[in-house]
């Protein structure tokens, strides 16, 4: 990229002939708005290039043209903005499996680790462990799976020994267990029964409580809401952007106080939001959402902003050093294809060109005879 020349974002994607105006989408705040393709030769004349002008072009017809640009050498980026919320990311609900009485809950905005109770049912702990997989069922000696090796790997990092951490729940595994439930208060059975641990990925903090001591333990019914523990910015993309949305991609993020902060694509999840009032008390269609987490370089710029708005700039492509000119000097091709009409002097010739990025009312092009600085007409 030629020194002095700043990158150009923009909100595109390849315009077909003819297009005008682009598409309108809820919930999203695009940088700019790409020039439409121009289909028609400057001057009424119809640009067509021959064989052989593939190569030097042809001559054109007519006056010189109304207007001309420069071609340009830059860097283009198809870039979005959208509108996102910051938060503690994804919420998430903790259940009993039994009934009994809800006893105790830990204190909404309480961090939770590893091995410390989220909540107790008669006076009994359930304790949280970290892992993607849910408990489901009761583990005991002579089970197997990917479940007894993420548990064991929990009671080690919590300091018990004496078994190996595999997918066999051993006689050992038991031993262990037996220990920690003599430390947690709980029957000394050496089996986990699903009731006992709640899974995440790791720490988390109460968001709310859902119910109070004394209430019924009801089977399913959330007792208390939970988050991650560190801030994040939460976007919702429509299914068609989802190519912005890569995990490890990176973002700019703008905060409420108009600071900027560089930021990674944590994750994304696909999500169904149900549809809005239909009239009359009815539903609309559910719509297919693009949940996407986003990360700041530097956690501590979003200290402060527990409930916030923010928006986030995604780039799904950059093309750095490129020629360039502006859509509207873009001819379409009897044959087909694009061409520009350059103008040397008092004479111009058509010549063909292939495109690439579409962006900030410029694209990308390359062909024979372009140079920077290199002079295009401007149909009217």
């Amino acid at each position: 990229m030629s020194a002095g020349t700043a990158p150009v974002a923009a909100t595109t994607t390849t315009p077909p002939p003819g297009a005008g105006r682009g598409r309108r989408r809820r919930g999203r705040t695009p940088l700019v708005v790409a020039s439409a393709v121009v289909v028609a030769a400057a001057a009424g004349v119809t640009a067509a290039v021959a064989a052989g002008g593939r190569d030097g072009g042809t001559a054109a017809g007519g006056s010189l043209p109304p207007a001309t640009a420069q071609v340009t050498r830059q860097t283009l980026v198809d870039a979005e903005s959208f509108d996102g919320t910051l938060g503690y990311g994804a919420s998430h609900r903790a259940a009993p499996r039994g009934g009994g009485t809800v006893t105790w809950l830990a204190a909404t905005g309480a961090q939770v680790t590893r091995g410390r109770p989220l909540y107790a049912v008669d006076d009994a702990e359930v304790v949280l462990l970290y892992g993607k997989l849910p408990a489901y069922r009761t583990l005991g000696p002579g089970t197997s799976g990917d479940d007894v090796r993420q548990f064991e790997r929990n009671l080690a990092a919590l300091g018990y020994s004496g078994f190996t951490v595999d997918d066999d729940y051993t006689s050992a595994t038991a031993d262990a267990v037996r220990d920690w439930q003599e430390d947690l208060g709980l029957p000394e059975t050496g089996r986990l029964e699903p009731d006992r641990v709640v899974y995440a990925d790791g720490a988390v903090r109460v968001e709310s409580h859902d119910a109070e001591p004394g209430d019924p333990a009801q089977p399913g019914q959330a007792v208390l809401t939970w988050t991650g523990t560190t801030r994040v910015v939460t976007v919702s993309l429509d299914v068609d952007d989802e190519r912005l949305a890569k995990k490890g991609a990176k973002v700019t993020v703008s905060l409420p106080d108009g600071k900027e902060v560089p930021g990674t694509v944590a994750g994304t999840e696909t999500v169904i939001e149900t549809g809005a009032d239909g009239g009359a008390g009815g539903q609309g269609d559910p719509e297919t959402k693009i949940e996407v987490t986003v990360t700041a370089a530097d956690p501590k710029a979003l200290t402060g902003f527990d409930q916030a708005s923010a928006k986030v700039a995604f780039t799904a492509a950059e093309r750095r050093d490129v020629l360039t000119v502006p859509v509207a000097a873009l001819l379409a091709l009897a044959e087909g294809g694009y061409g520009v009409q350059l103008v040397e002097g008092a004479a111009t010739r058509i010549v063909a060109v292939q495109t690439g990025l579409f962006a900030s009312g410029r694209v990308e092009i390359s062909g024979a005879g372009l140079t920077e600085g290199a002079t295009v007409g401007m149909p009217t």
